[in-house]
């Protein structure tokens, strides 16, 4: 991923473009200061009833088009509107753009950064202190959570920042064997981690990781994980492998949940539902 760069202290320089109102919540259209000079596109959500215990979630959408205004509810698949799910269930959401998706343009090589994925990890970070700021919210109280690209990426996140206190991750990984046979190329665009291509041979064998030392590096904080049986991107007997690795760093077993709903690579509502659940009595 390359080293990850010393971010400013604080939260994050931000402004207001847009707000309105739906039954519910309040939508706010912001943008972020990740770096200096580089302004992140999010949809913050408020709960016109907040949880009383300043719940809050980071939202990280899949690979689509529209980026962050599916989470918020705007389009793509209703399986995916979790930020506005939450915030109906009084969290503060906060859903970004990541790199070169939605409305934010941003090429992470041509700023020094060998990967997208750590200039994710840096903008979803600097997001994370934008939240703790927030009126209302307790900051040992955020959540981080997504499918598929914002599976995986809500992992690292949580990986490399302990103030992610608790992770939901959908279709978000499995082992590297098990990942289209051990062809790591998806993984290698420049959209991830081109090294795993030109330093590592997309061979699972050669990577300097894999899926359980990122679970290692999140434990004990609690973890859900909905993993379906027919999830053709993400083999669910390698999640199973990577979560047995980790099993014993879990001293109470609930803090670790995982799912295998008869599905393919989606987010059932009835996963979601227990997902939200999981959050409202871990955090």
């Amino acid at each position: 991923m390359g080293p990850l760069p010393r971010l400013p202290k604080g939260a994050p320089r931000h402004e207001l473009l847009e707000e309105t109102r739906e039954p519910g919540l309040i939508r706010r259209l912001i943008r972020f200061e990740a770096e200096p000079g580089d302004m992140v596109p999010a949809w913050l959500l408020l709960p016109e009833r907040p949880h009383a215990r300043g719940l809050t979630a980071l939202c990280l959408h899949q690979t689509t088009r529209i980026g962050k205004d599916e989470p918020a509810g705007l389009g793509g698949k209703p399986n995916l509107h979790y930020a506005r799910e939450l915030t109906l269930r009084g969290f503060a959401t906060l859903s970004p753009d990541y790199p070169n998706y939605g409305s934010y343009q941003f090429d992470p090589y041509a700023h020094g950064y060998i990967s997208a994925t750590m200039k994710g990890i840096v903008n979803h970070m600097r997001a994370l202190s934008l939240l703790g700021g927030l009126r209302g919210v307790h900051r040992n109280r955020i959540a981080v959570c997504g499918h598929s690209l914002g599976g995986h990426n809500s992992l690292f996140l949580a990986a490399f920042d302990q103030r992610a206190r608790a992770v939901v991750t959908s279709c978000g990984f499995t082992s590297f064997a098990r990942y289209y046979g051990g062809n790591l190329k998806g993984w290698s665009h420049k959209g991830y981690m081109p090294r795993i291509e030109s330093e590592y041979g997309c061979d699972p064998t050669r990577m300097p990781f894999d899926f359980p030392g990122v679970l290692s590096a999140i434990a004990p904080r609690p973890l859900f994980i909905n993993a379906p049986v027919h999830d053709a991107n993400f083999d669910p007997a390698g999640v199973d492998d990577c979560v047995n690795a980790v099993r014993p760093l879990y001293r109470h077993a609930p803090h670790l949940r995982l799912e295998h709903p008869d599905a393919g690579h989606d987010f059932p509502p009835e996963v979601r539902q227990r997902a939200w659940q999981f959050l409202e009595s871990v955090l």
